[in-house]
This record gives C-alpha cells, structure tokens and sequence, in this order.
C-alpha cells in the first residue's frame, strides 16, 4: 500500500455490551497485527471515550470498529460516526440494525427466498400461550434475545416446562424475545468480503464437544470447547449453496464491506440461515479470520484489505460531493 503517512485510526473497542471482553481481547489482537509504519492506532471505549473522540475525529482519518452487541453493532455507534464525518470499516445505520434484530434479519431472510428456521416473536410484556408456541413450532425450541450476540442470553428448550425459563432468562437481556424451531444439524458459517464485487470466503464448519447442547457463548470462547473445520468437510454443492445464502444475505440486509452468517446444514442437505454478524469476531482465531486465511489473506492483510476498503469508499463518496454526483 502506498500512503503518503500513517493512516490516524480510531480502533474503537470495550463498550458497553456483554459483549465487552470479546471485543477488548479482539483489539488488541488488531493492534498487534497492525504495521506501526503504516498505522498511528488510537483507542476509544465507547464507555469512556466519546468525547474524546469527537474532540479528536477532525484530526483522524477512519474508525475500526470492533464493538460487538448493543451501541457497536446495531448502527447506534455508525450514526455517530456518520455525524462526525468519520468513516469506518463495517455496515452502515441500516444494515447494523437490520441485522443486530434478529425478527426483523429473518423477515427479510424470508422476503429474499432465504430459508430460515420458522419462528414467533413477542415482548417481553405481553403474555404468550407456551401451548400455541409448541402447536405452532413443535419441540424442541430455541429462545433468544432479539437483539444479542455471542449467544447470550439463548437457551434450548426441549420440554414445556423448559419454556417459562427459558423465555425468562431470554428477557433478562432485552425486552424482545424470538422463539425458534431448533433445527438438528452440522453448524456452518459463511464470511463474505468486498464492496463492488463481493466475494465468498471458504465456509467453516463448527463441532461443539458433545457437553453443550449448541454452539454457546462458553462453546465460542472457552479454548477447546469447539473444533472447527476450514474448508469445511461437506460437498463442494452444499459449499456453493451456503455460500450463496451467506451472498444472499449481505445484500439482503444491504450491507457492506465484510459480514459472516451462521447456518444449520441438515442431515438431509438443507441448510437454514441463523443470523448475520456484522462485526465479526477479530482475533486471528475467530471464524472470519480462519475463513480468510483459508482463502489466502492472513490476519494483518485481511485488516489492510478492510481498511483500504474503507478509505476508498470515503474518497469516492467526496468526488462525488464535489462533481455533484450524489
């Protein structure tokens, strides 16, 4: 890359997620990998930092943002950016917000032809029938937070009486709560990179150690809780077709730059499309990471590649302020 000097950037981290320990050990993965020749890095919690940050953006030239969960990946911390003329590295308001809200990611995964696992959503302060959930989705279930990651807050509910807590502790954490058909199969994960042309990375396939029930926060985080599989060990078919759905998806919930979707691949060679992330995890383990060393883009070209991505795009949108091509 040739730069005339080192790129200022905000590496935007912590924040006030449940999410937070994640993101702190992902940045400093990120500030590791990062070429000090090419890079000033800067950071900013969002819990601590956002006057400073705005005090401090005329003199930046981008933000990275790896803030996982609520106020980093739902497009409240974009639309500051937006506001402070400061780019960054993922999706935009829209998108962040289309995907962080899991009703709303799978209503457009439905209108798109996308398959997805058959679902009811409500508040938390209505009250639901457990009888018309399990008439309408069968047993067992999945209860989430409609709007967490990592897997917080989710619980497989395999009986009726598991539905009352399950719902309970789902509204721990939001007051919105989707409740899922469980579909048994290989858990599979699509990354995709790119602005103008968008390209499919290697798919992932994910085994949790048989103690958990589904691919949880501890089976995530916890060295050794899962294996994972880059290429994943499935027909090439199969991989075209999740890659396509991941595609699919990207665009679907008009987002850009990079984003991962999570998949079921049945027994039977069907493959549902979970959730989309649209600030996947960042350590050079992660699973976007893993799929882009698969493709040939080790870690601190992949974090190049995402960031030249990200001030070209700021670049192109300034011509076109200034040839009125808006």
């Amino acid at each position: 890359m040739s730069k005339r000097h080192r790129i200022r950037l905000a590496l935007l981290c912590g924040g006030r997620s449940a999410e937070r320990e994640v993101s702190l050990a992902g940045a400093r993965e990120i500030e590791r990998a990062l070429d000090p020749n090419l890079y000033h890095v800067r950071r900013y919690d969002p819990a601590l930092d956002l006057d400073r940050l705005i005090r401090d953006a005329p003199g930046l030239d981008m933000a990275f943002v790896l803030l996982h969960g609520r106020y980093g990946e739902d497009g409240c911390i974009q639309g500051l950016l937006d506001l402070i003329d400061l780019p960054y590295q993922c999706s935009g308001v829209l998108g962040s917000a289309l995907a962080m809200d899991k009703h709303l990611a799978k209503v457009i995964y439905r209108d798109a032809g996308i398959p997805t696992p058959p679902w009811i959503y409500f508040p938390c302060r209505e009250r639901i029938d457990p009888e018309r959930v399990i008439d309408t989705l069968g047993l067992p279930l999945m209860v989430k937070p409609c709007t967490q990651g990592s897997s917080i807050g989710i619980k497989k509910v395999e009986t009726r009486d598991g539905l009352g807590p399950g719902i309970e502790e789902a509204c721990k954490w939001d007051d919105r709560v989707l409740i899922e058909s469980y579909i048994e199969g290989q858990e599979i994960t699509g990354g995709v990179l790119g602005t103008e042309r968008i390209m499919p990375l290697p798919i992932v396939e994910i085994t949790p150690d048989t103690k958990y029930q589904f691919f949880d926060y501890k089976a995530k985080y916890l060295a050794g809780a899962s294996r994972e599989t880059c290429p994943a060990d499935i027909p090439r078919e199969l991989t075209e077709e999740a890659q396509s759905l991941a595609t699919k998806a990207h665009k679907a919930l008009q987002l850009r730059a990079y984003s991962r979707t999570d998949m079921i691949l049945t027994s039977m060679g069907k493959i549902f499309v979970l959730e989309t992330n649209t600030i996947p995890g960042m350590t050079q383990t992660s699973l976007f990471p893993q799929a882009a060393r698969a493709a040939g883009i080790p870690f601190n070209k992949l974090l190049d590649r995402l960031i030249d991505m990200t001030l070209d795009s700021a670049k192109a949108r300034v011509h076109r302020q200034i040839t009125g091509n808006i």
